[in-house]
């Protein structure tokens, strides 16, 4: 059983999303949700309720099962994540340099032609979705 295909398909009628999924050692299961409102601990519970009886009729082995908000350094996975985020700051770490660089600090300015746009200091930078490593959001106070 594919165990993130089960995800991707299950939460979204619970009116999540899906952010991440992690295996952890000994079998068990790491789940990051999300939702526009944000997350609450009614709903990781919620979740894992409704996960644990899931896995129980799909006869799913697992040791242990964690549901958790993705935190405020929330990562970006999908295309849609960077659209989402849009004027918000992140961290990009490309998997090949741009400009003799892999990491970069900007504003999140959409996406073009399949590439994340990045403002900064006053300029925009291209970034091929295609070429990042890693992105997350990086929490403003």
């Amino acid at each position: 059983m594919d165990v993130r295909l089960l995800l991707e398909n299950t939460l979204p009628g619970l009116g999540y999303e899906l952010v991440d999924f992690e295996l952890m050692n000994g079998g068990g299961f790491r789940v990051f949700i999300d939702k526009p409102q944000g997350i609450t601990v009614e709903d990781c519970v919620q979740v894992s309720n409704h996960l644990t009886r899931l896995f129980t009729v799909e006869n799913v082995d697992y040791s242990r099962l964690e549901v958790s908000s993705p935190g405020l350094d929330r990562p970006l996975k999908k295309e849609a994540d960077f659209i989402r985020f849009a004027g918000q700051l992140a961290i990009v770490r490309t998997r090949l340099p741009i400009e003799q660089q892999k990491r970069f600090v900007g504003r999140l300015a959409g996406v073009e032609d399949g590439a994340v746009m990045l403002e900064i200091d006053g300029r925009t930078v291209a970034i091929p979705l295609s070429n990042i490593d890693k992105a997350r959001l990086e929490p403003e106070f």
